[in-house]
């Protein structure tokens, strides 16, 4: 072989151990790359896996999470009601039905009205609940003899029912999230109203129920230091009369008697048994003789009138001296399983035992009230018509 071949042959040579490493070096970067991304991808995933949980831990107390999809929607927690039932709820509940008149003003405290999509509310009804949240006129109203499957409707991701509502199993078995929410004094509410906020799952939410409750306790204190010193037998008898056709009152072992209680007062009806919006005769009041009469719910201006100017009622105590009262009407009923019970203890306090609480200036609570948990800002002709119970212009 003489030297110009062999010269050849040590180029091509060369030339292809070049070209073969230059080509092992690209397949070699390209599947790291490759790797790389796939590691990246796991990275995300782990990464959105655990702010689900830390989500979960902050703000769902006693919730767990049975889903590791990146999709959020078909994660769920399990929440436990007010019956004490286990119930699995989405991780985000977005769309909500609620069928007790005062849980809906619940909603709207912790924040929710604008997730609410069927409400026993209207405009008519309740017409300062759609004043100071308009997102009311944006769900669905329910009739109190409401149909399921108008509800259904709605698609809600959560349907939140009272105890007594016929409707619970039905609704529970077409596999729609029914929440059961109940209270009869001051300590239920409040254990409601945190396990409501927990449903709901968001931060807000939790962080209303927690300031609203410390509110309340705070204002339960402060007007419990003063009525507790008020001995038994000089207590007030309070009536609180819900409609005069027919003749209804409320009677004892409900949040009625407990507000009437703290303001320093005695529920004449305690002995009625069965709760709210119990019938009785007009000799069962002459014999109580009640010494306040507080109207609520369906006895208005019209009613007062009436009972000031009837001969059989200018026989009770009340009315010779003239000490029948109309209960504030905001969002929803003061008096009732609302969100303004927490007012009403204030209102009732300063109106059953006006004396002992000069101190109380409930115009200047209500403003804050709203502006607290409503986000709305009342003007005092807007106060004086709800401690009229008077709608909005």
């Amino acid at each position: 072989m003489n030297n110009k071949t062999i010269v050849i042959l040590f180029v091509a040579i060369t030339a292809v151990l070049v070209f073969t490493g230059c080509t092992g070096e690209k397949i070699s970067q390209v599947a790291q790359d490759n790797t790389i991304g796939v590691s990246t991808s796991n990275d995300i995933n782990v990464e959105n896996a655990t702010n689900v949980s830390t989500s979960n831990d902050k703000n769902v107390e006693n919730a767990t999470n049975v889903s590791t999809s990146n999709d959020k929607s078909g994660e769920t927690r399990i929440v436990t009601d007010s019956a004490g039932r286990q119930v699995t709820v989405p991780l985000k509940v977005e769309r909500v039905a609620d069928t007790w008149m005062g849980h809906n003003e619940v909603l709207a405290m912790l924040g929710a009205d604008d997730r609410i999509v069927a409400t026993m509310f209207s405009p008519k009804t309740r017409p300062w609940a759609y004043k100071v949240c308009p997102a009311y006129y944006n769900a669905v109203t329910l009739s109190p003899t409401y149909d399921v499957e108008a509800l259904l409707a709605t698609r809600p991701d959560v349907v939140f029912m009272p105890s007594r509502d016929k409707n619970i199993e039905k609704v529970s078995a077409l596999e729609v999230p029914v929440v059961e929410v109940s209270f009869t004094d001051f300590d239920s509410m409040k254990k409601c109203f945190s396990d409501t906020a927990n449903v709901l799952g968001d931060k807000e939410a939790l962080e209303r129920s927690q300031k609203y409750n410390a509110y309340l306790d705070s204002k339960l204190e402060s007007v419990r230091n003063i009525s507790s010193r008020i001995p038994y037998n000089e207590r007030p008898k309070v009536l609180h009369l819900v409609s005069l056709s027919p003749l209804c009152v409320d009677g004892g072992g409900n949040i009625i008697s407990d507000w009437i209680e703290a303001a320093g007062g005695i529920n004449a009806a305690e002995e009625v048994k069965g709760g709210i919006m119990q019938e009785v005769s007009m000799e069962q009041i002459l014999k109580w003789n009640p010494d306040v009469i507080i109207l609520g719910v369906n006895a208005k201006s019209e009613e007062k009138e009436k009972i000031m100017n009837s001969e059989s009622w200018k026989k009770v105590k009340a009315v010779q001296n003239n000490r029948v009262y109309l209960n504030p009407e905001g969002a929803f009923i003061w008096s009732r399983a609302g969100a303004e019970e927490a007012l009403q203890i204030q209102w009732a306090a300063k109106t059953i035992n006006p004396d002992m609480f000069q101190s109380i200036d409930i115009n200047n609570e209500t403003k804050w009230f709203y502006k607290t948990f409503f986000d709305y800002e009342l003007t005092d002709e807007d106060v004086q018509k709800i401690l009229n119970a008077q709608a909005p212009d």
